[in-house]
């Protein structure tokens, strides 16, 4: 259960990554190296947990099977907006959940639409989230969840 304070940072969160296209997510190979790459994000409000469509056979997708810790970073210049979200990630493979989420303009990543059947969805539910505020010239916690005290949504 989100405490009051844990809501009203989610919904900060929330209106900062709103209307943002491109995250960077991060996840480990085997060798121990960071790899980071470009991630369409999802019109969906962000609730604690963050969505991106992959394919299944991905290399993304395989590091995240054998290490799920990642961390999403998002950047609005013009909103002066830095967030970085760190979180266990998992792979999806529920159709209702990708047809809530799929735009069109995701073909040019999955020609095959919804139809594909290497399409899966990369759920990343975040244990913590930071922002860097311009003001003060410093990073800042905004968000610490729990996660391992909660039972996580199996889909």
């Amino acid at each position: 259960m989100l405490t009051t304070e844990q809501e009203v940072n989610i919904r900060k969160l929330a209106k900062m990554i709103r209307g943002i296209k491109v995250a960077m997510l991060t996840t480990t190979a085997p060798d121990r190296t960071l790899h980071s790459r470009p991630m369409a994000s999802q019109e969906a409000d962000f609730d604690g947990t963050l969505w991106f469509f992959s394919q299944d056979s991905s290399e993304k997708t395989s590091e995240i099977l054998q290490n799920p810790q990642v961390n999403a970073s998002y950047v609005s210049t013009e909103e002066h907006h830095y967030v970085s979200f760190t979180g266990h990630a998992s792979v999806v493979q529920d159709r209702e959940k990708m047809q809530d989420l799929w735009c069109p303009a995701y073909r040019v990543w999955f020609p095959r639409g919804l139809d594909d059947p290497e399409l899966a969805l990369l759920r990343v539910d975040v244990e913590r989230a930071e922002y860097w505020d311009m003001l003060s010239s410093s990073m800042v916690n905004l968000l610490e969840l729990d996660r391992a005290a909660a039972p996580r949504e199996v889909i």
